[in-house]
């Protein structure tokens, strides 16, 4: 028969014994909720840094004392070049289309990669009346990789563009 110092160490065995699974049940726990929290956190930094490629590329576009790309109106005449208000002798609203957009048109024609150089080259001779410069291009096209509209291709010195 086991004496009172036997249970006494059997009672501190089993209390010990709980108290340690509590702690390493609490433990897994609090890893399971750091970890969810840190899965937030990644993704939220994610998207701080795609803003963050995006306003750099902005900044860059307005800190390169880059031109207006269209003449400023004639006084009497809005943007466009039609009449205040937007609207030629037809009465539908003239629009222009944006170097972004065409920027797009232009690499989803293309078949393969192209540098800023060609999409501006190209863009020059299709929009004759616009000044289109290749450096403007490339911010644009920046933009448009940072949203992931477009990829950049690398090789060696040459940076090309394609559609994503």
């Amino acid at each position: 028969m086991p004496g009172p110092e036997a249970t006494t160490t059997t009672d501190l065995v089993t209390h010990y014994s709980a108290q340690l699974a509590n702690d390493l049940e609490r433990n897994a726990e609090e890893q399971d909720g750091v970890r969810a929290e840190l899965e937030q956190l990644e993704a939220r930094l994610g998207a701080l840094r795609r803003d963050h490629a995006v306003l750099m590329t902005m900044r860059q576009a307005l800190e390169s004392d880059i031109p207006l790309q269209y003449a400023p109106a004639p006084p009497g005449e809005n943007a466009t070049g039609g009449a205040p208000g937007g609207r030629g002798a037809t009465g539908r609203k003239q629009r222009v289309p944006t170097l972004v957009s065409l920027i797009r048109a232009h690499l989803a024609e293309r078949p393969g990669p192209c540098s800023a150089g060609d999409v501006a080259a190209a863009l020059s001779e299709t929009q004759p009346d616009r000044a289109i410069k290749a450096t403007v291009v490339r911010t644009t096209l920046e933009g448009l990789v940072a949203r992931g509209e477009a990829r950049r291709i690398k090789k060696g010195h040459s940076v090309r563009y394609v559609t994503a």
